[in-house]
């Protein structure tokens, strides 16, 4: 492959551009395909662009693997960059792609902000990519952040930030009593779903946040153990 600073690079194939823009989602999910079959450097920027506005699932996920065919130090500082992109799904996406390279480099680009990132989706990406890049030296931290939003949201969400704790390991389970003291009734839930969820794994979110909720609501004296 040739490097995207070579003066023998070639000008990326404008039919390809054209198709990654087409009205028929077939058609830029053919595209997406071929970009990553035959990678060029010359389409990172286009493949990142179109990755912000893309409404088709299906060929988003294809931009993606086309984007991790390309050399890391082509694709990540341009991925870095669009998470600073008001466009959430510019944020979401960078974010996604960037847990798929698994690039350790990019760790300092998954700021508090786009953890704690308002838009649900931006947040789920970000709780991905973080437990994916994470050092090992900041793991701690990043389970206190990722605590300090339980409760948060639908089944989705919940399900998705639980899902994040547990791919950290044992070292949430100091941050996870501080969840489970919390005053809120559903915070205490989803620690306790999430607490279930990494000493079992074969246990079903749904089961194991039922339970929570009983626990919770019938308290200490009912269940012979901590409310909290």
């Amino acid at each position: 492959m040739v490097p995207i600073n070579s003066p023998h690079r070639t000008a990326p194939d404008t039919r390809l551009l054209g198709a990654l823009g087409a009205g028929n989602s077939s058609t830029r999910l053919k595209a997406a395909l071929a970009a990553g079959t035959r990678p060029d450097p010359g389409l990172a920027d286009a493949l990142v662009a179109r990755c912000a506005i893309e409404p088709d699932f299906f060929v988003r996920d294809m931009l993606t693997w086309a984007l991790t065919r390309l050399p890391a130090e082509v694709t990540v500082p341009r991925l870095r960059a669009e998470l600073r992109s008001e466009h959430a799904q510019a944020r979401s996406q960078a974010l996604h792609t960037l847990s798929k390279i698994g690039d350790g480099t990019a760790w300092p680009a998954i700021t508090r902000s786009l953890l704690h990132d308002t838009d649900d989706e931006v947040a789920r990406s970000a709780w991905r990519a973080a437990v994916v890049l994470v050092p090992a030296g900041e793991r701690e931290g990043l389970a206190a952040d990722l605590v300090a939003q339980l409760g948060r949201g639908d089944r989705a969400v919940r399900l998705s930030l639980s899902r994040a704790l547990v791919a950290l390991g044992d070292v949430i389970e100091p941050a996870l009593r501080t969840g489970l003291a919390n005053a809120d009734p559903v915070v205490r839930a989803h620690a306790r779903a999430t607490e279930r969820l990494l000493h079992d794994p074969d246990a079903g979110f749904d089961s194991a946040f039922d339970e929570a909720k009983r626990i919770v609501a019938l308290g200490p004296e009912r269940t012979g153990g901590s409310a909290c």
